[in-house]
């Protein structure tokens, strides 16, 4: 759930000028179970997800990100079962969630630990080179390390800081954060491609945004009411629709709109833009407003989450690849 410095995460931007976002996880999740798959099938590579794939070589696999990691880490004969709490392409990082989760029970079944930092900077390297699609940098991050936190960029790093607020603050924010499904999905890679065609038009915009994440890390971590909060995260969006024509549409400014005439003092559309998820802050006495306003849209209740990537089961499987071929 990114809220502000998002387009500060390209590389065609941060590279030159740098790039902060603050981001939080919530607990809504990608599951990823990978096993060997044994040899008693005419194919030798099962992928499960919204289709069912059954193949004899990798690189007859269609899904880009499960070819491309398992030529990338060297897998063979798996059988990969993918489950989500979320709809894929609504701008909640749902395809890096799958990409650093998938990586990890890779390493995971070769018997090997790797950490945070290499989880997302593998992930980073799967969805934007070896797949070729456009975007940023921070849901791989965010995925990988999870919590509340800015991340920094520069040259080819990246810094993540835990942004650290008292308990009770952290939980208001938290309630007063609402969340709406708009029902329209799209692919961000097409979206984020517009956007890096941009940067050099969008530099003043881009700035902004960026200089707006020191503003809002004194916010969260002073005594100023999260009101503040709520504002800012409407200035970011005015600016967020001005990077390209294809971020937002009549039908999503409608629901903008209604939502802040029933109380929200700001929001914004989460991810690359063009449809997914409304974030709106709003006051507690004025949450019922917003939720009849909105009536005919799903309300998504959540909670921030600390653990980011984890595996919860965990056997390494021995693999012969000569025993294959003999």
């Amino acid at each position: 759930m990114s809220f502000f410095g998002g387009g500060t995460d390209f590389p065609g931007y941060f590279k030159q000028y740098g790039g902060s976002v603050i981001s939080t996880t919530i607990d809504k999740y990608c599951m990823v179970s990978v096993g060997h798959l044994p040899r008693f099938f005419e194919y030798t590579n099962q992928v499960t997800y919204s289709k069912v794939e059954r193949v004899k070589k990798v690189d007859d696999i269609e899904h880009p990100a499960v070819r491309n990691a398992m030529k990338y880490l060297d897998m063979h004969e798996l059988r990969i079962d993918y489950e989500a709490d979320l709809p894929a392409r609504s701008g909640l990082g749902t395809s890096s969630s799958f990409a650093v989760g998938l990586l990890n029970a890779f390493y995971a079944l070769k018997g090997k630990y790797v950490d945070k930092h290499k989880l997302a900077k593998d992930a980073i390297y799967l969805e934007r080179t070896l797949c070729n699609e456009s975007g940023g940098w921070q849901d791989q991050i965010a995925a990988a390390y999870g919590g509340l936190n800015r991340i920094d960029f520069s040259g080819d790093e990246f810094q993540v800081t835990p942004i650290v607020i008292a308990p009770d603050r952290k939980r208001e924010l938290n309630e007063n954060l609402m969340l709406f499904f708009t029902g329209f999905s799209r692919f961000s890679a097409t979206i984020a491609s517009s956007q890096e065609k941009n940067i050099a038009n969008n530099l003043t915009i881009l700035r902004e945004m960026q200089n707006l994440v020191d503003e809002v890390q004194d916010v969260l971590t002073s005594k100023t009411s999260l009101h503040e909060f709520g504002h800012m995260l409407d200035y970011t969006w005015q600016l967020k629709r001005g990077l390209a024509d294809s971020i937002t549409s009549e039908p999503i400014d409608a629901l903008y709109e209604r939502a802040k005439r029933s109380g929200a003092s700001g929001g914004k559309l989460l991810g690359a833009g063009g449809g997914g998820f409304l974030l709106f802050y709003v006051e507690k006495d004025k949450q019922k407003n917003v939720r009849d306003a909105l009536k005919d849209y799903l309300y998504i209740p959540y909670e921030f989450e600390d653990a980011g990537t984890k595996v919860i089961y965990y056997k390494a499987e021995y693999y012969d690849a000569q025993e294959n071929n003999d």
